[in-house]
């Protein structure tokens, strides 16, 4: 059982339901960034998603790309983001830790190398938005095999001939984008989002958590209200580029989480 499995298990015994934080490694600076994230779970967060920086984030709106250019303008690598990972692990061995990402970095790193250091440094699972399932054997089996989930993401367009495919090999939760297009492109509609939902759980037992467009509590409380719990990334990301300090984006991101949790 991974972290992200036992913190999912735990939750459904509260009868309670997940947040799910996306910041970006590295934004602007290495130790700003690990401040930022070793004060994520005392604000309420159950999931860390910790964004990978790369040139070409082709998944993610104007807000996260400019978080990955300062990151890798600071001087942000795969191998300084597990690092983080590992100084993030020596205070917190608990919670889960996914790391978001594009598969090129992974592949240059190797793929058998980048198994052993994502599991040695505490990463628990992966979201890579650019390998399709017909690609499996590249990542997402060796990931599995290796002990760490391989998340995948439905999204509006998933009809039900391509959700066995996209759920055959997935494991931890399964990331329903909530919208067609790119992070923080539009606002997510509870209305919507719930029969999609329920599609997604009457073919699966994993829980399935809900992204893109959630940018306030009460955002988080109706998405989570439908779902296993719900993901914000955008608006966390642009409170930090704003120039906030990390108490201040923390005591945002407790009423996102605090909105979750009212679900």
């Amino acid at each position: 059982m991974t972290r992200i499995d036992a913190t999912f298990a735990a939750l459904r015994a509260e009868g309670k339901k997940a947040f799910v934080a996306y910041v970006m490694a590295g934004d602007p600076d290495y130790e700003r960034s690990l401040d930022l994230v070793r004060g994520l779970p005392g604000a309420g967060v159950d999931v860390i998603e910790l964004g990978l920086p790369f040139t070409d984030p082709m998944a993610d709106g104007e807000t996260i790309q400019l978080a990955g250019q300062r990151a890798l303008e600071s001087g942000m690598t795969l191998n300084r983001t597990l690092q983080l990972v590992r100084d993030f692990r020596a205070g917190d061995d608990t919670t889960p830790i996914v790391m978001m990402g594009y598969y090129n970095p992974i592949y240059n790193h190797g793929v058998d190398r980048f198994l052993v250091d994502a599991r040695e440094a505490g990463i628990d699972g992966l979201i890579v938005v650019d390998l399709p399932p017909e690609e499996d054997e590249e990542l997402c089996l060796p990931a599995q095999a290796a002990g760490l989930n391989f998340i995948r993401l439905a999204t509006p367009t998933t009809d039900d001939t391509r959700l066995p495919k996209v759920l055959q090999n997935t494991s931890g939760f399964v990331y329903y984008v909530s919208i067609t297009g790119i992070t923080g492109a539009a606002a997510a509609q509870a209305g919507d989002v719930a029969p999609e939902v329920a599609r997604i759980k009457a073919a699966t037992d994993l829980p399935v958590i809900v992204g893109f467009g959630i940018r306030t509590p009460d955002a988080a409380q109706d998405i989570a209200g439908v779902a296993d719990g719900c993901v914000v990334g955008s608006a966390i990301v642009a409170a930090q580029a704003d120039g906030k300090t990390a108490a201040d984006v923390l005591s945002f991101v407790k009423t996102l989480a605090d909105g979750a949790h009212r679900a």
